[in-house]
């Protein structure tokens, strides 16, 4: 598919470098489209879903613009990134941290299953590995590969260690909460496949502070 590139819309008529990046991802809900693509390439209605605040017209504007800005590529039906559009990984791995440091945040509200995997490859600390976990949300799976400290997510599902199912909320409620995932999976927030012990280790490496 052949891309077009046009010049970002003007918001900051500035020569910052910043200004310039944020006159290309700085609407609303840009740079969270991106984020729902930075995993695996999803059709429209898969975006929304992982955006219940979003319109679908706001939506259409957005892909409009991040394609045009040579962020978002679309064949066939499927919304993906172009390599620009994947660069922005570490700005989103950043923004994680920074959030984290900000009180206010409240996990009750809607965590999509993309936004908890990038959480986790900004929010891990330690862990030489290697080690394999599975996370199966519904309509979404990931595979995460953590070696020497550093966790690689593959959407799609394959051999691991273990498995954790539910949903973006309870897992994130999983990773990041104080309560053994032995007592979320035996009260059914959770489910857990696999080996236990294993698990929980893997979970003890997130912390949000």
């Amino acid at each position: 598919m052949t891309e077009t590139r046009q010049n970002p819309r003007i918001r900051y008529d500035e020569g910052c470098l910043a200004a310039h990046a944020l006159n290309v991802v700085g609407d609303r809900w840009a740079l969270l489209v991106v984020r729902e693509l930075m995993l695996a390439p999803k059709r429209f209605q898969a975006i929304r879903h992982g955006l219940p605040g979003i319109t679908a017209a706001v939506l259409t504007q957005r892909l409009t613009q991040l394609s045009g800005a040579g962020v978002v590529t679309h064949d066939a039906g499927l919304y993906g990134l172009t390599d620009s559009g994947r660069g922005l990984m570490p700005v989103l791995q950043a923004a994680c941290r920074w959030g984290a440091l900000h009180p206010g945040h409240d996990p009750r509200r809607f965590i999509s299953p993309t936004a908890l995997v990038i959480s986790m490859t900004a929010m891990i600390r330690g862990g030489e590995g290697p080690v394999t976990a599975g996370l199966s949300m519904g309509t979404e799976a990931y595979t995460l590969h953590l070696a020497r400290g550093v966790l690689r997510p593959a959407a799609g599902q394959a051999d691991a260690d273990f498995t954790l199912s539910g949903d973006g909320n309870s897992l994130a409620r999983a990773v990041y909460g104080p309560v053994p995932l032995a007592d979320l999976a035996r009260d059914g927030v959770i489910g857990l496949a696999g080996d236990p012990r294993a698990a929980q280790d893997f979970v003890d490496l997130f912390r949000l502070r």
